[in-house]
This record gives C-alpha cells, structure tokens and sequence, in this order.
C-alpha cells in the first residue's frame, strides 16, 4: 500500500533539524537517547563506537534476531562507524568527524576524551561553531568528576529510593533507568538551545548535564520540600504526600488509580460514587482536609469502589471528569495507546528488515520527525562514512 501524500504545509522527509550533523560520541542509554531524539527530528547522526561496540549491544536478554531490544529501543537513525581511538588512522577520522559536527555528544568519564584531542576546548578550537555537549554522573569539577556515573548509583544518592516503595518496606529503585532518560531530555533541550544561540551569535559553546543535578531537578516537589521548606520527604507507597486521593483504591476486583487534583474534581467523584455527602464534609471539603484526614476518608470511598469492578468504575468516573485509570502491564499499556489513537509503534526500516520501534512522543505540524535507518550494526556505515570524510567537505554522509 502506498503511503498517503502529506497533509498541506507539511514538508516530508525534513525534520526540524535537517542538515545538522552531530557526532556521537555517547554509549548506553542517556548519550544515545539524546542524539536518537535529535536524529528522528532530522539531524544527520554518526554514532562512533569502538571496537567492541556500544555495551547495550549485550545487553541481553531480550533480544530481537539476536540483537539486544536495550540497544535497538535507543539507536534508530543512525549511521555507525567503529573507531579504535588508539589507533592513529581511526583517531585521525574522528577528529575530522568533530571538526565538521555542529553537535559534538559525548558521555566519557569527565575528561577522558582530552587524551585524544577529543575534549571541548581541541575541537572547538578549529570547530568554533560546535555544540559540545558532555553528559556525566557527578559533573566535571574535583570530587564529582571520579565518580563513575550509573542510574541505579544516582537513584540511590539522589534520595529518590528513600521514596520508592513500600512505607514499611526497603527502599525500591525505579522501574527504569529515570536519570538515563532524563539527563538525556536535559542535554537535547541544552543542544537546542545552544543551537539557538550559535543562529544568533555565530558561536558554539559547551554544554554539560550530570546525571546527579538531572535527578535533583526531576524530584521536584521532594527537592523543593528540602530546600525551600526544610522537610525531608519519605517513603510513603502509592500515596501523595500533598493530595488525596491520588493512589489505588480496590474495587471489587481488584484496584483502580483515582487522582481528584482539586475540589471540584472530588466533588465530582464523590457524586459519582454515591456519597456527594462526603464533599460537604468538613474533613474533606478542601484538599488540605482530605490529605490530613485521609485514614477517615480512605475506608468511606474504598467502602463504595468495592461495590462495582473496576472496568464500570473506569468507565463512569472517567465520564463524570475525575482522572483515573487501571494499573496496567506495558504491553497493556502499548495497547491502550493504540485504542485511543495514538499509534505508538512504527516500523522503522524496510520489508523483514523492519525493527518494530516505541514512537517519537513529539508531533510537529509541518516538519514531522522521520524514521529513516533501524539501529545499526557495528560498523555497518563505516566504510561510507569513512570515504566521505576524507572527500573535501560539502558533501553528505
């Protein structure tokens, strides 16, 4: 079937950042998901790997023909080249990469690349347009800078397990890797923005993001209790600290997210269960009553929930403007964003070769993000990048 033709004022097969070249100089997980977000807006990305290959490569399982889905789920649209940086040959085709990069990514050991001519201060010195962005654990200054720098290390320093999990229980880390992914959102908002200033002034600039300062930021309201309140927040389950309800709450088969935000949403809910009594309540008239008293009113609402399953809970609070939704397994979850129409999952690559891929959250109305190349293999570009790096510059990799 072919492919529909674009809606007007789109233009196909550009993205936003169409004709920037970015080196990727980045491995595992918040590096490359930076430079894929970049890629699939239209950046031209070289992903440069050693010998060996990027770690994620096996990290397995699970696996998809053989290939770790870690490394698949981070890499589409790139063009990989492996260099042995030892090597003289190799280092001198990365260097000439850096110097025609507009965007320089990297997440070596705060200053490992300066041995080899790599660091932000040799590239930008025949290269003074690049945006160099470095992503580390614990920043580039003495005591951080030692530190290597992995997401479960940072989740346990930061303070987040100190919130994760039961009250009573040990502390949990995250489901994901949430720095990873955060810090990599933290450097591509930093390399947009630098981008930004090199249009205006003409000049790059280093970018630096850690993943220590991205988890701090990312605590919001739990940071902000530190520092702006002097309350250190703790393990409190699936509860709010500043709201209820906004946790499970059983129904007849099993439990139901209910989050009433405001008081109006749990004037509604409490409509809707039957029991508007409740939101004239002086003990949970206001959002403050609810949180305070919340041991009175969780047994008044869980005492209704239990009456119904719920799939009829779901479907009656959702149409009464309260936000809740069931707790679902990720391909649950999958398939939920397929039946409101949100397409999650493309196609990235042709015919048998077509990687199934979770895609770009971000839609634009006439430069859309393309999925032009399924995650690589070593060094499968290597020889194409290499004959175009030694031609003089003006042409495309």
């Amino acid at each position: 079937m072919s492919a529909p033709p674009p809606a007007p004022g789109v233009e196909p097969g550009r993205g936003p950042l169409a004709g920037l070249l970015v080196a990727d100089f980045s491995r595992i997980l918040a590096g490359p998901y930076a430079t894929m977000l970049l890629a699939d807006m239209g950046a031209e990305v070289v992903k440069v790997e050693g010998p060996a290959g990027d770690d994620t490569r096996s990290w397995q399982p699970p696996v998809r023909e053989g290939v770790s889905t870690y490394y698949l789920g981070v890499n589409r649209n790139k063009r990989s080249v492996a260099l042995d940086l030892k090597d003289p040959g190799d280092l001198a085709v990365a260097r000439e990469l850096a110097r025609r990069a507009d965007v320089v990514i990297e997440n070596f050991k705060s200053g490992g690349l300066a041995r080899f001519g790599l660091d932000f201060d040799t590239v930008a010195a025949t290269n003074p347009r690049v945006v160099y962005a470095s992503i580390t654990g614990f920043g580039s200054q003495p005591g951080g800078a030692e530190l290597p720098g992995y997401d479960l290390i940072v989740q346990a320093i930061s303070g987040l397990m100190s919130l994760t999990g039961d009250p009573e229980g040990e502390p949990f880390r995250a489901g994901i890797s949430v720095f990873d992914v955060m810090a990599g959102l933290h450097a591509t908002i930093g390399v947009l923005a630098a981008l930004n200033s090199r249009h205006e002034t003409g000049r790059g600039q280093h970018v630096e993001v850690n993943l220590l300062s991205s988890s701090l930021s990312g605590l919001v309201n739990h940071a902000s209790a530190v520092v702006a309140g002097g309350v250190v927040p703790f393990r409190m389950g699936n509860s709010h600290p500043s709201l209820f309800p906004y946790e499970p709450l059983p129904c007849a088969d099993g439990d139901l997210i209910i989050t009433a935000g405001n008081n109006g949403q749990f004037r509604k809910l409490a409509e809707v269960l039957g029991v508007p009594e409740l939101a004239e309540d002086p003990r949970f008239a206001r959002n403050e009553d609810r949180t305070a008293n919340r041991d009175q009113l969780r047994p008044l609402l869980v005492e209704r929930l239990q009456t119904r399953s719920k799939l009829d809970w779901f479907t009656d609070i959702i149409a009464a403007g309260v936000p809740c939704g069931p707790i679902n397994t990720v391909d649950q979850g999958v398939a939920f964003a397929e039946g409101i129409g949100l397409d999650p999952v493309v196609e990235v690559g042709e015919g048998a070769d077509a990687v199934p891929m979770v895609r770009n959250p971000i839609t634009f109305s006439r430069t859309p993000v393309g999925y032009r190349l399924p995650p690589p293999g070593l060094d499968e570009h290597g020889a194409e990048v290499r004959r175009w790096l030694a031609a003089p510059e003006g042409g495309t990799a």
